[in-house]
């Protein structure tokens, strides 16, 4: 079965998470994905742990369906590879700061003049442009200078360092993916590639959405718990009695009425409906007591057949084995190179005509190199010579 992006051909220069989560969406949905990858620099997903069999689970994860070409980039017959696979790889994604490519000689115009339907896809945390394009940073630094971490948390104890990275993944796998398939539309009515350039903090800036809409046309300045969605009303999350969590996104009046019932106390809910007698905090202090009186058996149980925007907060084992998330088919067995499987994330995106089975899970730095080569046209000797030089690996 070929996937709905299986036209595409993807050289991957990125090393940790955004660029390597945007091409693994690329690569489950068909497309073509070899990663140029350093063989005296190795990408630190690598040995990141938890390892499975030897394997960092989360190289095996992001690199899945990709093939590996091993090239050190500092030798310019390295660089005349990657010129020569241009031809046929007319998708470049990378995420070095500005100006390394270009150094390198595989900046955008270098290699659009070999091949004009080039599509270049830079990941940066700030962008190509602006004073901070050379500054240093992570998923933390471009959530505060977006303003995102300003309104998330607690007025007494501040910003919270969330679990997940918004700004890389949010903010630059997905925007990445998309520009990239923007740009693949526009070409195919052009005939013509461009640059595309995507900054985790623009994109992380964009996904303030509500609250960044009212601060720049009602000048509202988001506050930490100081509106609906944050922690302001009684839109949060409650502990149980044995000290686990629920969350509680009742908001419309119909959810109001049936969390109250549920409860066993329907008087509380005249203090979410009615503008005359709203009192948020009330409300959540008067459900904090509620839900501590229970257990989160007993709570989970009660709630189970009850529409009301309640639910359980799950670890990331028991999310994994919920009926819904399994009706969904979330997860998906991946084949290690020994022949057993490897059960990983799947991709979330339905398509009416399928997509093509896992193909294997991140491979060795290289795994792929002469495979690749010999495909582009490179002779045996050709190859044995790039080899003798330290280009290839």
């Amino acid at each position: 079965m070929h996937g709905p992006l299986s036209s595409l051909n993807v050289l991957d220069f990125s090393t940790l998470l955004p660029g390597p989560f945007a091409s693994l969406l690329l690569a489950d949905m068909g497309a073509e994905v070899l990663r140029i990858e350093s063989p005296t620099r190795p990408d630190l997903v690598r040995v990141m742990p938890p390892h499975d069999q030897g394997v960092s689970a989360s190289h095996a994860y992001l690199n899945r369906n990709k093939r590996s070409l091993a090239l050190d980039l500092k030798q310019p017959e390295a660089v005349a590879v990657v010129k020569r696979l241009v031809a046929q790889y007319d998708i470049v994604l990378e995420q070095f700061r500005p100006g390394v490519m270009e150094r390198l000689g595989l900046g955008y115009e270098a290699l659009k003049a070999i091949n004009p339907k080039l599509i270049y896809v830079s990941i940066t945390g700030y962008g190509q442009t602006g004073p901070y394009r050379q500054r240093a940073g992570h998923d933390i630094n471009y959530l505060a200078i977006a303003g995102l971490a300003s309104y998330t948390g607690r007025k007494d104890s501040g910003p919270l360092p969330l679990g997940m990275q918004v700004a890389d993944i949010a903010g630059g796998s997905l925007h990445g993916v998309i520009g990239l398939l923007a740009a693949v539309v526009a070409r195919q009515h052009t005939g013509l590639g461009q640059f595309v350039d995507i900054s985790m903090t623009d994109c992380a800036f964009s996904l303030n959405a509500l609250a960044g809409a009212g601060a720049l046309a009602a000048n509202v300045e988001p506050q930490p718990e100081g509106n609906w969605l944050n922690g302001g009303g009684f839109y949060d999350h409650y502990r149980s009695r044995d000290g686990r969590w629920f969350a509680v996104g009742s908001l419309e009046p119909a959810f109001v009425r049936t969390l109250c019932e549920t409860l066993g106390r329907p008087e509380l809910a005249k203090l979410g409906l009615s503008p005359e007698t709203v009192d948020h905090l009330a409300l959540k202090r008067e459900l904090q007591i509620e839900f501590e009186r229970r257990g989160f058996d007993e709570l989970e149980v009660l709630f189970a057949g009850v529409d009301a925007c309640v639910e359980p907060v799950l670890s990331l084992s028991e999310a994994a084995q919920h009926p819904q998330l399994q009706a969904r088919q979330v997860v998906t067995q991946v084949p290690r190179r020994d022949g057993t499987s490897q059960p990983q994330m799947a991709c979330p995106v339905k398509f009416s005509e399928g997509l093509p089975a896992p193909r294997h899970i991140g491979v060795s730095v290289g795994a792929h190199s002469d495979q690749v080569l010999r495909e582009a046209g490179f002779s045996e000797q050709e190859i044995s010579a790039l080899r003798e030089a330290g280009a290839v690996a």
